[in-house]
């Protein structure tokens, strides 16, 4: 669901002066570069003078970081994409990947999210989705400046007690 990266618009001093437009030779990350003409922007307000573009990974981010805060989420992500986090965290020097189960489209003023997660046992599933789903968007909107229109919540498992502690010694169910 990612996106190509975005294209940047910039003028130059020169080019706002005279009222002309061509392309700029910059370039960052792969993105391209156009160059538009137009007012001088002498009597624009700052805040309207250019274009702010955010990544997608920005937002697979934010809304990983914002579903985790959520008691009862055990973790993110489908079972191989839980299964390779889980090698790469035992790594030395190995990060967490908060990205993990997180999926995102991003357009120019608005964003769609699915988020695939793991249940702590017991926890009522609904209610869980829906305070993930509110604490998602508030913090992507409010961080971002987007609005998110949608926010699909997938519960791939549930993470049982006895999943935790795979050396405990098996009791015996007879003498």
């Amino acid at each position: 669901m990612t996106t190509a990266p975005q294209t940047a618009t910039i003028e130059t001093k020169a080019e706002k002066k005279n009222g002309t437009t061509g392309t700029a030779g910059r370039s960052a990350q792969g993105a391209t570069t156009t160059v538009s003409g137009g007012s001088t922007g002498a009597t624009e307000p700052a805040a309207t003078r250019g274009r702010t573009s955010i990544a997608d990974v920005v937002v697979v981010k934010i809304a990983g970081m914002a579903a985790r805060e959520i008691p009862g989420v055990y973790d993110m992500g489908g079972g191989l994409s839980r299964t390779i986090g889980a090698v790469r965290d035992r790594v030395p020097g190995g990060r967490p990947n908060v990205g993990r189960g997180v999926k995102v489209e991003v357009g120019e003023r608005q964003t769609a999210i699915d988020l695939d997660l793991v249940v702590e046992y017991g926890v009522p599933i609904a209610d869980l989705a829906r305070d993930v789903r509110e604490n998602v968007i508030d913090a992507v909107e409010r961080i971002s400046g987007l609005e998110v229109v949608e926010v699909n919540v997938t519960i791939n498992d549930v993470h049982l007690p006895d999943d935790e502690d795979p050396e405990r010694p098996v009791e015996a169910r007879v003498e």
